[in-house]
C-alpha cells in the first residue's frame, strides 16, 4: 500500500501525544486473538442481501477505543476522521473507505450487551493477566463508588431513568447507580464487577465480589455487620473492615494498645487504597463520570469493558517489562 504524505508526515513527526501512548501500550497487550475468538461465534456472518457485515477486529477496535476515550458512538465515528492516531488503531485507510457510521457502532454494541460478552471481554482480560502471573487470588478487597446518571427530565419520555436511584454521602445527594468491585488485595487488578442503583447498601454486595478463593477480606467502615449477614456465612474468609472514623479519632495513640490499633488501622488502609487505583482510571483517565446509557444492563456492561481495560492498564508496565525481559532471554 502507498503511504501517503501525511502518513510520512505523522510517523515522522518527533511527539508522541498522550492519546497515542494509551493506544500503543492498549494494542501492545490486550489478547487480541483471545478476544475474537470469544466473540466470533456471536457476531453476524453476513450472508443473502445487504451489506455485509463490517469486520469483527475493526468493530472490536472501534468499540475499545470509544471506552478508551469516553466518547458517544457519534463522537467516535468523528473521531476517527478527525484522529489520524485513533484510526491507525482501528485499521482505518479514508483514501480506500469511509469509517464505520455511529449506527453500525451501536449494533455491535447492543451485540455485546445482549450476548453478555463485555463479561466474556473482562474474563477473557483476566485470564490472560491471570496466565502471566498477575492474580494471585488469596485476598480481596471490595470496594464501591457513586457514578452520576443524568437528573434532568428534558427527554422524549419526560422522566429520569428509572433504574437509577437517589443516595445521601454525607450531607449531599446522589442520582445514579453504584460500581461495586472486589480487587485482588495484591496486583490490584479487578476480578468482579456488579453494578446496582445509588442506593444499594454497599454491606449487601459484599458477597457477591468475592471469587471463593480468597482467604481475607478488606473492606472500609461501610462494610461494618458484613460477617454476621447470612450470605456470607459458610464463607471460609476473614474479614478486615475498617473501624468507623468517629471511633479511629477516638483512639488513645499515646497508649501501647491504641498505637497498635492505629498502626494497624493504618495497614489496612493500604491494602485498601489498591481498590481505589481501578475507580481513578475508570473516571479520570478514561472520563467515565456519569452514565451514558439508560438502564442497569446497559450501563453495567459497560463497566465491564471499562474495569477490564483498567486492569490492562495497571499491568501496562509489569507486562512490558517482562515482555522486554523474555524478548532478551530469547
Amino acid at each position: 500500500m502507498q503511504t501517503s504524505f501525511s502518513d510520512y508526515e505523522y510517523a515522522n513527526k518527533k511527539r508522541q501525544t498522550r492519546r497515542e501512548r494509551l493506544l500503543a501500550q492498549i494494542e501492545a497487550i490486550l489478547p487480541w486473538q483471545e478476544l475474537l475468538a470469544a466473540i466470533e461465534p456471536h457476531y453476524p456472518k453476513g450472508g443473502g442481501r445487504g451489506r455485509p457485515p463490517i469486520g469483527l477486529e475493526r468493530m472490536l477496535r472501534m468499540y475499545i477505543a470509544q471506552n478508551c476515550f469516553g466518547l458517544s458512538d457519534e463522537a467516535m465515528e468523528d473521531a476517527i476522521y478527525d484522529s489520524q492516531a485513533i484510526r491507525r488503531f482501528v485499521g482505518i485507510d479514508l483514501g480506500r473507505e469511509a469509517a464505520p457510521d455511529a449506527t453500525t457502532l451501536l449494533k455491535f454494541r447492543r451485540v455485546l450487551q445482549e450476548r453478555h460478552l463485555t463479561e466474556a471481554i473482562f474474563a477473557t482480560i483476566n485470564a490472560h493477566l491471570a496466565a502471566k502471573g498477575l492474580m494471585l487470588r488469596q485476598g480481596t478487597v471490595v470496594d464501591a463508588t457513586l457514578i452520576a446518571a443524568p437528573s434532568s427530565t428534558k427527554n422524549r419520555t419526560r422522566s429520569r431513568d428509572p433504574e437509577m436511584h437517589q443516595t445521601r454521602k454525607g450531607n449531599q445527594w446522589y442520582f445514579g447507580m453504584k460500581a461495586h468491585i472486589g480487587v485482588d488485595a495484591d496486583s490490584g487488578l479487578v476480578h468482579t464487577v456488579v453494578g446496582t442503583s445509588a442506593n444499594v447498601s454497599d454491606v449487601t454486595q459484599a458477597s457477591q465480589l468475592l471469587h471463593g478463593e480468597e482467604r481475607d477480606v478488606f473492606a472500609d467502615a461501610g462494610y461494618q455487620g458484613v460477617d454476621k449477614r447470612k450470605e456470607v456465612q459458610g464463607k471460609d474468609v476473614k474479614w478486615h473492615v475498617a473501624m468507623r472514623p468517629g471511633k479511629r479519632r477516638a483512639l488513645d495513640t499515646k497508649s501501647p494498645m491504641g498505637a497498635v490499633l492505629a498502626e494497624l488501622e493504618r495497614i489496612k488502609a493500604s491494602i485498601r487504597a489498591k481498590a481505589e487505583h481501578p475507580f481513578h482510571i475508570v473516571k479520570n483517565l478514561f472520563g467515565y463520570r456519569k452514565t451514558r446509557y439508560r438502564g442497569l444492563a446497559k450501563n453495567t456492561a459497560q463497566l465491564m469493558t471499562l474495569f477490564a481495560l483498567a486492569n490492562v492498564w495497571l499491568a501496562r508496565k509489569w507486562m512490558l517489562n517482562n515482555d522486554t525481559r523474555s524478548a532478551s532471554a530469547a
